[in-house]
């Protein structure tokens, strides 16, 4: 009798009841809740400061072709000439095999950062559109505001 009572018991407490998997789903509801928002903006933090220090870089290509050719390419000529010697006027007379970087970055939505030269918050400026993919907004990022994503 008494083995037939284990066996019937044991039998009923081999899975788990429909309040202890509400209650582990809760747990698991909560816990995402908590650290999603935490990851998440993590990653638009990482994605500002990769924008900013590839426009650091660019810049400071940027520099060393005015170091060669005393001019800054024009936006027509865009920041391809950094990669490839331009084929529009002003044509550069110092322009080093395999350019002056080997490949031109793309800002961290997937688009091309902008060269505006002459331009209009200093000498050259070096942008990305921002997480919005519109110029002219607020979350632009260019070689004018860097400090605020470097920090």
């Amino acid at each position: 009798m008494k083995l037939q009572l284990k066996k019937s018991t044991l039998a009923l407490n081999k899975g788990f009841t429909l309040i202890e998997v509400m209650v582990v789903l809760l747990i698991i509801g909560i816990m995402a809740g908590i650290i999603a928002p935490q990851i998440l903006g993590s990653q638009e933090g990482a994605q500002l400061k990769k924008a900013a220090v590839d426009i650091q870089q660019l810049e400071s290509a940027l520099e060393m072709y005015k170091l060669r050719n005393n001019v800054f390419p024009t936006t027509e000529q865009t920041l391809d000439a950094l990669v490839n010697a331009p084929t529009i006027d002003p044509i550069p007379r110092n322009f080093p095999d395999g350019g002056f970087i080997k490949r031109l970055p793309q800002d961290p939505w997937g688009n091309d950062y902008q060269l505006l030269s002459p331009g209009e918050l200093g000498a050259i400026d070096i942008f990305s559109n921002g997480p919005d993919l519109e110029a002219g907004t607020e979350d632009d990022i260019g070689n004018w505001n860097l400090n605020e994503y470097l920090n």
